[in-house]
């Protein structure tokens, strides 16, 4: 089995689940904290070895205030659940923002020359931008090319995701909202990555 050894993740449709749910928009955020946990565990079943979440953008930081408290504060919890796991953790995001989380920055350094048995290396974007990024002189590069993006929530675009380790991966749209996430959806997309063709440009 071909197994992509670095997948994105972009969980999107967090705010139209909570209005289908009859909730407000900014209690959708919430809901994704357990699929990210699943996600990162199904991952590891498969010996993915490494994995990018795309937690917030600049961008998003424009969105009403309860909004952006509330995607924020999910990202932190996020970042702590995943932290508890065999993993290798990586924060990227500009820090010199009051829109970065505070609580986050113990984890925008981590030293990945050794890592232990098992471990999966797990990126997680907190207030990202892509021109951010690239002015600055790549802050992503210790993040790897990704093989493949899988985004939930139906919508056909990047959003910015990591313009540079993104230029040669599959995309894989899922339409289901991302805290409606099956196990079963991330090993569709799996057997999908198997059969695609792999060239990168040749």
């Amino acid at each position: 089995m071909r197994i992509p050894k670095h997948i994105g993740v972009i969980p999107d449709g967090n705010r139209r689940w909570a209005k289908s749910n009859g909730l407000n928009k900014e209690q959708g955020y919430g809901y994704g904290l357990d699929p990210g946990l699943r996600l990162l565990r199904e991952a590891m079943k498969f010996g993915i070895e490494e994995i990018t979440y795309y937690g917030f953008t600049v961008d998003n930081c424009k969105r009403p205030k309860e909004q952006f408290e509330a995607f924020s504060a999910a990202c932190v919890a996020a970042v702590k659940i995943i932290a508890n796991e065999n993993v290798s953790l990586l924060v990227i995001g500009d820090t010199s923002s009051a829109c970065f989380p505070k609580e986050l920055l113990q984890y925008t350094k981590c030293d990945r020359s050794n890592l232990k048995e098992g471990q999966i290396k797990v990126n997680f974007l907190v207030n990202y931008g892509w021109e951010w990024d690239l002015k600055n002189g790549v802050k992503s590069k210790e993040i790897s090319r990704m093989n493949m993006i899988i985004r939930w929530g139906g919508m056909c675009r990047l959003s910015g995701f990591l313009p540079i380790q993104s230029v040669y991966a599959d995309l894989y749209i899922i339409k289901n909202l991302w805290p409606d996430f099956k196990e079963d959806q991330f090993d569709d997309a799996i057997a999908w990555y198997q059969e695609q063709d792999v060239t990168l440009g040749g």
